[in-house]
């Protein structure tokens, strides 16, 4: 799959991007995505359809290494997973088959302002949160199916839609973002395929490779910070990097519809 005629220097950039955003991703439920691409895109020059197409394959591994930590770390709610799974591939599979018919992305900017008022939320009800009480989320598989759907089709993604939807319904943060990754494996192994059938494994060289080695050493790290940072803490984290990733996708996306 990969080309090996590669020395060590070419995949420390790429090594450097994937722990980042693994690390991230794996302690708050979100973000890989969004800063994977943009470090790709803006940062090392990758071109944005091989971008995106190296971060979903990438994410079956990084997604299968933080799901067996987060299982390690007693941070996965099996009752959930098995809600949130084949919903959520469902909406990948009809993602990725209408990709070609209908254009996504025209709805990114609403998804992400709306992404935008629940990182505000949630930030509103870590700052109230006193003592931690948690309750079982109720609406679960329309919001797996949009999360896929969303995920494979360029619009919101998994992480942001369905973490942030399961806190504001009262989830244990530590539990969600165990579950919402640990799901995601099944997710990006769904999406991947149709990239892989589409543009080849030609495709994916250097840094697919240099992001996997990055992302795979990172995953124990993200489910670890999950487990022991205190659930106020956690929720407010969540709340920044929602905050801080969907303005800058809004103003990416301004700035694109600017330039036409």
């Amino acid at each position: 799959m990969f080309d090996l005629g590669i020395s060590p220097g070419d995949l420390v950039p790429f090594i450097i991007v994937g722990f980042a955003a693994q690390v991230i991703d794996g302690a708050l439920g979100m973000a890989f995505g969004v800063i994977s691409q943009t470090m790709l895109v803006s940062v090392l020059g990758v071109a944005p359809a091989a971008a995106s197409a190296t971060t979903h394959l990438v994410e079956i591994f990084t997604t299968g290494a933080s799901g067996a930590s987060h299982i390690v770390h007693r941070n996965v709610d099996w009752g959930l997973f098995k809600r949130l799974v084949p919903f959520g591939v469902a909406g990948g599979v009809t993602g990725a088959y209408l990709l070609s018919n209908i254009d996504a992305s025209v709805a990114r900017p609403y998804i992400m302002l709306y992404l935008t008022g629940i990182g505000f939320y949630l930030l509103v009800k870590a700052i109230r949160m006193s003592k931690p009480r948690f309750e079982d989320p109720r609406t679960t598989r329309p919001l797996a199916a949009v999360g896929g759907f969303l995920d494979a089709a360029g619009g919101g993604g998994w992480g942001p839609v369905v973490t942030s939807n399961l806190l504001i319904q009262g989830g244990d943060p530590a539990k969600v973002i165990g579950t919402v990754n640990t799901a995601e494996f099944l997710l990006a192994l769904t999406i991947s395929i149709s990239f892989i059938a589409t543009l080849g494994v030609s495709a994916f060289g250097v840094a697919t490779l240099g992001m996997i080695i990055g992302g795979v050493v990172a995953a124990p790290f993200g489910a670890y910070l999950a487990k022991r940072i205190p659930p106020r803490v956690l929720l407010f984290a969540v709340a920044l990097v929602l905050i801080a990733t969907s303005l800058f996708s809004i103003f990416k996306a301004w700035d694109l519809i600017s330039g036409l």
